[in-house]
């Protein structure tokens, strides 16, 4: 994608061939900063203060971590202690440990001196991967939105709603959710976006929006309980969203609020998708509200907001009484039933296990179920 009509991705080796950069989402819209990552623990930073979020960002980012931590202990033990490290950094998105699982895995085998060139090859083939994913997802995907402006007689403005921030500052290049709405506004559809401003760290507001005027893509920030009433009033032709994680049973992990949008349009009969890279699903789990553990972060995010003054200055200020205390849970889980369809690299398929594993056979080996 492009920023100020320069092409860029969300992360980069620098010209050192050393060190990592990224652009510091907490920073945006109001600030446009690229940070230097030169070792395994300031990724881990970048990482769990969300500097970086998004969970193929995410995967990608642990994985250069690893290359960073194998410049100081290529041994068995700096590589197994720079994996824990930077698994424990977040808990619900799985690309976390699908990127760090499998570098271990190719890593553990070879001897120690092998490893670091190894580790930055793999992270980059990781990165051309996820670039690879979405950009597909965005084209299965399309074919869905030109259905809906073929359905709506071509007249007026094709209505998406969307929830976070699934576009590139949340992969490394393209997004998942955002993808398609690219590739729409670009191959000439009148796509407009209702975009979820998304509390508390208002991703919606902040980044998805940031994104889309970057691009030219028509687009207007609403309130997110403003969602249920657009869409009884007609004015949604179709939502997509992102997922952190999705079970084998179709259940989806997402930003918190995903659910409520979910309900309004199964009431509303609006179609609800979700972009779903195959790396973000987790097939261990069948059980997305049992199973899926659920973030909570600090209640300062709900309490404080920041903002750019008139001035030009940003500041933060606290929103809620002092003495008055805040839960802040990260994520919630859609249930599979609620879902129309899941949109993936290979295809679209509805939210099921069978509609999953038609798409991806080689599971069922796996999962012993069977041809």
């Amino acid at each position: 994608m492009k920023v100020n009509g320069h092409p860029m991705r969300s992360i980069w080796v620098e010209s050192d061939g050393v060190s990592v950069g990224v652009l510091d989402q907490t920073r945006l819209p109001h600030a446009f900063v690229k940070v230097r990552l030169s070792t395994a623990e300031e990724a881990a930073h970048a990482i769990r203060s969300m500097l970086v979020r998004g969970a193929p960002l995410i995967g990608a980012t642990a994985a250069y971590g690893l290359c960073l931590a194998l410049r100081v202990d290529a041994s068995d033990a700096g590589l197994k202690a720079a994996h824990a490290m930077l698994r424990a950094t977040r808990p619900t998105a799985v690309n976390l440990h699908w990127a760090l699982d499998g570098m271990l895995a190719a890593l553990a085998p070879l001897p120690p001196a092998e490893r670091e060139a190894e580790a930055w090859r793999r992270a980059a083939a990781l990165c051309d991967e996820d670039v690879a994913i979405n950009r597909s997802i965005g084209e299965h995907a399309l074919k869905l939105f030109q259905a809906a402006w073929e359905k709506k007689g071509k007249q007026g403005r094709l209505n998406v709603l969307t929830h976070c921030n699934a576009g590139w500052l949340a992969t490394v290049d393209w997004g998942t959710a955002l993808a398609p709405i690219y590739l729409a506004h670009d191959a000439g559809l009148p796509v407009h976006v209702w975009v979820d401003e998304t509390r508390p760290r208002n991703q919606g507001a902040g980044l998805t929006a940031w994104e889309l005027g970057q691009h030219g893509v028509p687009h207007t920030v609403i309130a997110d309980n403003v969602g249920g009433h657009l869409m009884q009033h007609g004015m949604v032709d179709l939502c997509i969203v992102g997922t952190d994680r999705t079970t084998a049973q179709g259940d989806v992990a997402n930003k918190i609020g995903t659910y409520l949008k979910a309900l309004a349009a199964k009431d509303t009969g609006v179609p609800f998708y979700v972009a779903l890279p195959s790396p973000t699903i987790d097939w261990t789990l069948r059980d997305g509200l049992k199973e899926i553990p659920i973030e909570q972060r600090e209640g300062t995010e709900l309490s404080e907001v920041s903002g750019r003054l008139p001035s030009g200055d940003i500041a933060t200020v606290r929103i809620t009484p002092p003495s008055s205390p805040a839960a802040n849970y990260a994520f919630d889980v859609t249930p599979a039933r609620l879902v129309t369809a899941l949109v993936t690299e290979r295809g679209v398929c509805p939210a099921t296990e069978e509609g999953m594993l038609s798409l991806f056979p080689e599971r069922r080996a796996a999962r012993g179920t069977g041809s």
